[in-house]
């Protein structure tokens, strides 16, 4: 069956939202079957290596030795034992991990992780990713956003544009700025220098407005009709021309290994780096944070950017497992928790996930696929809850208990669903992955 509908569409069935979200944190931890998880929050990615260390230790110390990326740039501890929370959050404040108890979930904000270092793109977005989360943080009506509220920050080049961020701020050329909300299709020009202002305030136009009506919702898109079309009409707004922008996105991630640049661009370069379902030992994340220049940038895509790290760093990340070649089956193959993490999981996804990609990747991967500009992204899922789906058009492959089922879904999908064995599943998950309608 597809995934859940969320209001997206005119007569979707509007999600209950009476509760609070479920979302764990740094301070609220998650019971699971392998121990407690604990969810950091990473706005835009970024980490220090003192960060990065801290975090490694974290996990040795308190956890099972692992850590996970998600598909909004955080990182999650798993395997903790339920009474480590403190000792946990003063590890996080020690390093600046964890800048304020209050608003620790909300500090969403995912950012084009190769802004600034490729050449492309308008914006070197990191400034304004300190920024939003400084004034997040310090904003006393945040604290009321919904753990899964999203910002995402486009430097231009379209790529976490096309998350459908519940407010999206996208760079333009020679200084301009559109900001969009939800899944329009437009954005409104924001004048230079109210760019994280305009972000704000439509956040706290979106909690006014839910406060009015009386409606529940974790997100705009769950209440299409509640805001205008476009931008709301906010102060920022007051002397700007009301001409609209056409969002531009696309489907495309950093692609592993020596961060190709535009020519004659005076940019930092760096090396990407891509990690099996997102997850790192802590042996490996010190070799992560050996291997950079600085600053590490997490990816949507479960992978890492080191700005300005050197090439002759990749066979030392390769020898660690972490994936350095493109053009893999394993780009953009991600996977839920499964059994024996997640009691509501029909099956050990991830072990079943990996060997239908090794099978494909010791077969040869045909021609294009898991490229950024062919091959759809494919997900593995225990239940229909699909944890961590990516965005956009995907492969779904969801346990059934006799085996998988593998459908095409997302935006403009068609072909029906296809019931595989665990032995069939490498075949029809490759053969999904190919297609073009």
């Amino acid at each position: 069956m597809p995934p859940t509908l969320d209001a997206t569409a005119p007569g979707a069935a509007v999600p209950d939202r009476g509760r609070a979200d479920a979302c764990p944190g740094a301070l609220r931890l998650h019971p699971a079957d392998d121990g407690a998880l604990a969810r950091v929050r990473l706005p835009g990615g970024l980490l220090t290596v003192r960060q990065a260390m801290a975090l490694a230790d974290a996990a040795e110390a308190l956890g099972d030795g692992e850590l996970e990326t998600t598909s909004r740039g955080n990182v999650q501890l798993r395997g903790l034992a339920s009474h480590c929370g403190a000792e946990l959050a003063e590890r996080l404040r020690a390093v600046g991990l964890l800048p304020s108890d209050t608003h620790e979930r909300v500090r969403n904000i995912v950012a084009s992780p190769l802004a600034g270092l490729d050449g492309h793109g308008f914006a070197d977005v990191q400034a304004w990713v300190r920024e939003l989360d400084a004034r997040l943080c310090a904003s006393d009506w945040a604290a009321g956003l919904s753990g899964k509220f999203l910002f995402a920050l486009d430097d231009g080049r379209g790529d976490v544009a096309a998350f459908d961020a519940d407010v999206t701020l996208i760079a333009g050329p020679d200084g301009s700025a559109l900001l969009r909300l939800g899944r329009a299709a437009h954005g409104r020009p924001v004048p230079a220098g109210q760019e994280v202002t305009a972000v704000l305030d439509a956040a706290r136009a979106f909690l006014d407005a839910l406060r009015e009506s009386g409606r529940k919702a974790w997100h705009l898109r769950e209440v299409p009709g509640l805001l205008p079309a476009g931008p709301v009409p906010v102060p920022a707004f007051a002397g700007a021309a009301p001409a609209v922008g056409v969002v531009r996105t696309v489907a495309s991630f950093p692609a592993v290994g020596r961060l190709a640049t535009a020519a004659g661009g005076a940019v930092a370069g760096g090396l990407s780096v891509g990690m099996r379902f997102g997850r790192a030992g802590a042996a490996q994340w010190r070799e992560l944070a050996g291997a950079c220049a600085g600053e590490i940038r997490l990816t949507p895509w479960r992978g890492a950017v080191l700005p300005g790290s050197p090439a002759d760093r990749l066979p030392a990340l390769a020898a660690a497992g972490f994936r350095t070649a493109p053009g893999s089956p394993w780009e953009r193959a991600t996977a839920c928790t499964g059994l024996p993490g997640c009691a509501k999981s029909r099956a050990d996804v991830r072990a079943d996930a990996a060997r239908a990609l090794d099978v494909a990747a010791a077969a040869g991967s045909p021609p294009g696929m898991g490229l950024p500009t062919t091959g759809l992204p494919v997900h593995w899922s225990g239940c229909e809850r699909r944890c961590g789906h990516p965005a956009g058009r995907w492969v779904d492959v969801l346990a059934t208990g006799q085996g998988y089922r593998v459908t095409v879904n997302g935006p403009a999908a068609a072909g029906a669903a296809v019931d595989v064995t665990n032995e069939e599943m490498a075949e029809a998950v490759a053969e999904a992955r190919r297609t073009t309608k």
